[in-house]
C-alpha cells in the first residue's frame, strides 16, 4: 500500500474528461494491498467444485436451466479494481459525455479521488461478484469472480470454516449466475432503465420511474438468489449470515460512512424485501413457482405486489 503515490495519481488528474480512469486505477490499487494469490492446489480444486456443485444444485433447486459464464476467475484485490473500473467507466460514459449538465463546476481531481475511494473500499471488502457486463458493447461474456484474499481474510475474522464460507460465497453468486441465465432478457431490461435515468439525469432532471423499475427488479434479483441459496446449500448457514451481517454493521466511522455512501444499506433492503416475497410465493406454490419471475419481464413483480405476494400469485401463477 503507498498512500502517498496514491494521493499523487489523484491529484495529478488530467484529460479532458471529469473523470480521469487512469488516475483511479492507480489512485485505487496504490491505496488497497493486493493480497495473495498463492492458493494450493487443494484450494484450486474446491474452488471448481463449489462453482460446479452450486450449479447442480441450483438447477435441479430452482428448476431453472443456465450455463455458467467462461469467465470464471480467482481474483486478487488489484484484478477485481482493474474489473470494476472498467464497468464504471460503460456506466459514466453517458454521463461524462454530457459533464456540463451533471458536474457542474465539480473538478476533475475530486471526482477522480471518489473514484479512487469508493473501488478502493469495495476492493478490500468485496467477496464474489457476478458481473452482468451491463451497458457492455459487442458479444462479451458475463463474469464470475472470487476475490480471494477477502475470502480467507473474513473467514479468519469471523472464526469460521475457511472451506465451508468459501462454499458458500460460491453458491450466493452462482445464485446470480442463475438468474441472468434462465432470463436472458434480465440485462436489456435493467440496462434500459439505467439508460432512461441516465438521459433524465443529463436533462437535469430525475426519471423517478425508472429507477423504481430499476429497484424493484434488483429487489427480485437479491430475493430470489437468497431462496435458492437458502434450498440449494449443504447446510444451514444461519451462523454464517449472522457474524457477516454483525461485521457490516461493525467497523470505523469511516467505513460506515462509505457504506451509507455506496448505497450498501439499499442493498440490504433489497435483498431483505425480495427475500420476504420469495419466501412467501414458495411456501404457497413452491421454488418451481417462484422462478416463473424470470419467464418474461411481464413476469417481474411490481412495486405493490413485493409487498403483497398473493397479487402476484394471483397474476402469474393462478
Amino acid at each position: 500500500m503507498n498512500l502517498y503515490r496514491s494521493v499523487r495519481a489523484v491529484a495529478g488528474a488530467s484529460g479532458t474528461g471529469v473523470i480521469d480512469w487512469g488516475a483511479v486505477a492507480e489512485a485505487a490499487k496504490s491505496a488497497t494491498e493486493p493480497g495473495s494469490l498463492n492458493l494450493s492446489t487443494d484450494e484450486r480444486a474446491g474452488y471448481a467444485a463449489d462453482v460446479r456443485d452450486a450449479r447442480a444444485r441450483l438447477r435441479t433447486v430452482g428448476d431453472v436451466e443456465f450455463e455458467l459464464p467462461d469467465a470464471i476467475e480467482v481474483q486478487n484485490r488489484h484484478h477485481w479494481i482493474d474489473a470494476n473500473i472498467r464497468t464504471f467507466e460503460r456506466v459514466m460514459r453517458p454521463l461524462e459525455e454530457r459533464a456540463d449538465g451533471v458536474f457542474p463546476g465539480v473538478a476533475r481531481t475530486l471526482n477522480t479521488g471518489s473514484m479512487a475511494f469508493m473501488l478502493s473500499f469495495l476492493g478490500s471488502n468485496v467477496l464474489g461478484q457476478y458481473d452482468p457486463l451491463l451497458l457492455a458493447e459487442g458479444d462479451d461474456d458475463h463474469g464470475l469472480y472470487f476475490v480471494h484474499p477477502n475470502i480467507r481474510k473474513v473467514a479468519d475474522q469471523l472464526n469460521v470454516d475457511y472451506p465451508r464460507f468459501r462454499r458458500w460465497i460460491a453458491f450466493h453468486e452462482v445464485s446470480h449466475a442463475a438468474e441472468f441465465g434462465a432470463a436472458p432478457w434480465l440485462s436489456g431490461h435493467l440496462e434500459s432503465r439505467m439508460e432512461r435515468g441516465v438521459d433524465a439525469l443529463t436533462e437535469g432532471s430525475i426519471d423517478r420511474e425508472a429507477f423504481r423499475e430499476l429497484d424493484t427488479a434488483m429487489t427480485a434479483v437479491e430475493g430470489y438468489a437468497e431462496l435458492l441459496m437458502d434450498r440449494a446449500f449443504d447446510d444451514d448457514y444461519e451462523d454464517l449470515r449472522r457474524k457477516l451481517d454483525a461485521r457490516r454493521r461493525g467497523g470505523g466511522p469511516l467505513a460506515q460512512l462509505a457504506r451509507r455512501l455506496l448505497g450498501l444499506g439499499l442493498k440490504r433492503r433489497q435483498y431483505e424485501r425480495g427475500a420476504r416475497f420469495f419466501e412467501s410465493v414458495a411456501e404457497v406454490r413452491g421454488v418451481a413457482a417462484a422462478s416463473k419471475v424470470w419467464e418474461k419481464p411481464e413476469n417481474l413483480p411490481t412495486n405493490k405486489e413485493l409487498d403483497d405476494p398473493g397479487l402476484w400469485l394471483a397474476r402469474v401463477d393462478p
